[in-house]
């Protein structure tokens, strides 16, 4: 199975879309300039807030990505309410976030440093 391809918003943020030009120049995505927004009304109070904890910790998120992010938004939120959400919703949350890029592995791809790292005083020169 191919891999998915990488959006062109998350290409510029790890500067893989710097490395590859040509690939993401003359790739014709569609442009939204609305960030994710507000939760929709319908999610429960701690959906909502788990819709907002994930765009802060996600900040590549805008328009498109909010049918996943209510998805996964809906899980958490029942995660965090203590409701018990068996496998099945935990695997679906994990596939959301595979989808939105917001995996560990993803993460690191995007340049996040993991909790509590130091900042290095020579990223000033390199960066």
């Amino acid at each position: 199975m191919a891999r998915p391809r990488t959006p062109k918003a998350k290409a510029e943020i790890t500067g893989y879309a710097e490395k590859q030009k040509t690939k993401f120049d003359s790739r014709n995505e569609p442009t939204i300039d609305e960030s994710v927004g507000e939760p929709f009304e319908w999610l429960s109070e701690h959906a909502q807030k788990a819709w907002r904890e994930i765009v802060s910790e996600v900040p590549w998120l805008n328009w498109s990505h909010r049918g996943h992010l209510a998805i996964a938004a809906n899980i958490r939120g029942r995660m965090m309410k203590g409701d018990d959400v068996g496998v099945q919703a935990m695997n679906l949350l994990r596939q959301c976030y595979g989808q939105m890029g917001a995996t560990p592995a993803d993460a690191s791809k995007a340049g996040a440093k993991p909790d509590g790292e130091k900042k290095d005083p020579a990223d000033e020169f390199f960066d």
